[in-house]
């Protein structure tokens, strides 16, 4: 079995990060984007998707947190990419139902090769609340679209129920991180990659 690890930079105009991660890590991180609530929502995903993740962002936060936010996600939806390498032996599919107090988030990650999000059932308003004062609702939905379409991931997220928007957010990332954690994960059973095209 091949290190499944990368290190993607990118710099543009409105943003600058460096991210390192490890799919066969236990879960550690060391992140800094200087959007703190996304902090808390990537530590959630690397600790439940048992990956390794170290990132270092900076942006022009001061017009809004959206550049950084999304450019992370492309960012960490290369680096998945680069990791994953042929797929060769990987359970590929995976599934889980993550509830957090009031919200629970049911979500299905498909490491398919063919960029697809699904994603349903926020609460009216949801997209228009400021999370920590800072972290705009609507930029939860973007940042999955990121991240499935640069990882090349069929994902299907869907809110269950929730009312407070803090824990909606979290269960989120939590559900798409349990999911991704099976999908990624060595099968012993598995030879080759599983696909009848012999691609992923």
């Amino acid at each position: 079995m091949t290190n499944r690890a990368a290190t993607v930079t990118r710099e543009t105009s409105e943003s600058s990060i460096e991210l390192s991660l490890d799919l066969d890590g236990t879960g550690t991180s060391d992140i800094q984007t200087s959007v703190p609530f996304y902090d808390h929502l990537l530590t959630a995903f690397a600790k439940h998707s048992l990956t390794d993740l170290r990132i270092r962002a900076s942006g022009d936060t001061h017009i809004d947190v959206h550049h950084t936010a999304e450019d992370v996600g492309i960012v960490l939806g290369q680096a998945i990419l680069e990791a994953l390498g042929d797929k060769a032996g990987i359970s590929r599919y995976g599934d889980a139902l993550v509830p957090l107090d009031e919200a629970l988030v049911q979500a299905v990650v498909d490491i398919s090769g063919r960029p697809y999000l699904v994603h349903s059932g926020e609460p009216a308003g949801f997209e228009l609340h400021r999370i920590g004062g800072h972290f705009t609702g609507s930029m939860v939905r973007h940042v999955f679209e990121a991240i499935t379409f640069n990882a090349r991931l069929t994902t299907h997220i869907t809110v269950v129920g929730g009312r407070d928007p803090h824990h909606i957010a979290e269960a989120e990332f939590k559900a798409f991180a349990r999911a991704f954690r099976q999908a990624k994960a060595y099968d012993p059973q598995v030879t080759g990659i599983p696909s009848t095209k012999g691609a992923l």
